[in-house]
């Protein structure tokens, strides 16, 4: 089986790369924590976590001082990659050390994954990655102690906007009663995770409030942040997480649309209460899962705006 032929991997590896998708949230940095403290508890001693930069909430979770933005060394036994369905998700600079590792590894949940590592452990149906890790962890006989319990729920957490999405399954509580059982702080992962926010990240959602657009009967919602915004409110990474979800949660909306500016055109988030938005996302090069997804497009707001919204209106008719 796969997990067996991962734990013998592990065993014999001495300097370890670990990765998850661009603009990480809390299931990627949560994954990337808890599979970095378990090596450690394992007696590895070479591990670099990798990101450009990171949401600022995560950085009390256990071990958050092994993540780096670049690597500490030239090249690397086994690269491990995390919530990512595909390697271009994962920043262009960090390739190299995933392409030129001796074993490369994967675990995923997204629904179409490009199975890109050696070894590949994918499910879908898993409302998180964090959660395949508990069950994988479990499987190779590895011990979830308190500090990869945290890292893992925080993931799971966020990754079930609470325990809120259709995604969330028995397991899911199961899980969070046993790490509750462990003497990780439940509550405190959740407020820091979907409720804490800053006084940028506060104007951001105003500014995107007020720019709500309605279209189809009220169907569907659109908004969008600039570059300008982005400078004038100094917001910094992850700050514009939840922005997305904003419009999906009025009534009668199917569909909210999220549009960031980047130097490449516009970073489209999708949230959905029904129809499989990655299915849209993936016409532009993008992906995710059916409820939540997303894609670049580059092009001027006005041509992304009619584009996504017309794409949407044909998959709701």
């Amino acid at each position: 089986m796969t997990l067996d032929e991962i734990l013998k991997e592990i065993q014999k590896a001495d300097t370890f790369i670990i990765r998850a998708h661009d603009n990480p949230d809390g299931d990627a940095i949560g994954s990337s924590l808890a599979f970095a403290t378990v090596l450690k508890n394992m007696g590895k001693e070479n591990i670099d976590v990798l990101f450009k930069e990171y949401p600022a909430i995560f950085k009390t979770l256990p071990n958050s001082d092994l993540i780096k933005n670049q690597a500490s060394m030239e090249e690397y036994e086994m690269a491990i990659v995390l919530d990512c369905h595909e390697l271009k998700r994962v920043h262009k600079d960090y390739h190299k050390y995933f392409e030129e590792a001796k074993v490369t590894v994967q675990f995923d949940h997204h629904l179409k994954n490009a199975m890109f590592a050696d070894l590949d452990v994918v499910n879908p149906v898993s409302p998180a990655c964090c959660e395949i890790l508990a069950s994988s962890f479990k499987y190779m006989g590895i011990e979830i102690t308190r500090e990869v319990a945290t890292c893992l729920l925080t993931g799971i957490i966020t990754d079930t906007g609470g325990f809120r999405f259709a995604s969330t399954t028995r397991e899911t509580f199961e899980f969070a009663g046993w790490a509750l059982s462990k003497g990780v702080n439940v509550s405190k992962i959740y407020k820091d995770s979907l409720m804490t926010k800053s006084k940028a990240q506060f104007e951001a959602e105003k500014i995107a409030v007020d720019r709500l657009e309605f279209y189809m009967d009220d169907k569907i919602t659109f908004t969008y942040m600039t570059k300008e915004d982005e400078r004038n409110l100094n917001i910094q990474a992850g700050e514009f997480d939840g922005i997305a979800g904003i419009g999906v949660n009025i009534e009668g909306v199917e569909v909210a649309i999220f549009a960031k500016e980047r130097d490449d055109g516009f970073k489209l988030s999708f949230r959905s209460n029904n129809i499989d938005v990655a299915d849209i996302c993936m016409l532009y090069g993008g992906g995710g899962h059916k409820l939540a997804a997303g894609c670049t497009i580059n092009a001027k707001l006005e041509d992304v705006r009619k584009a996504v919204i017309d794409e949407t209106i044909k998959h709701l008719s």
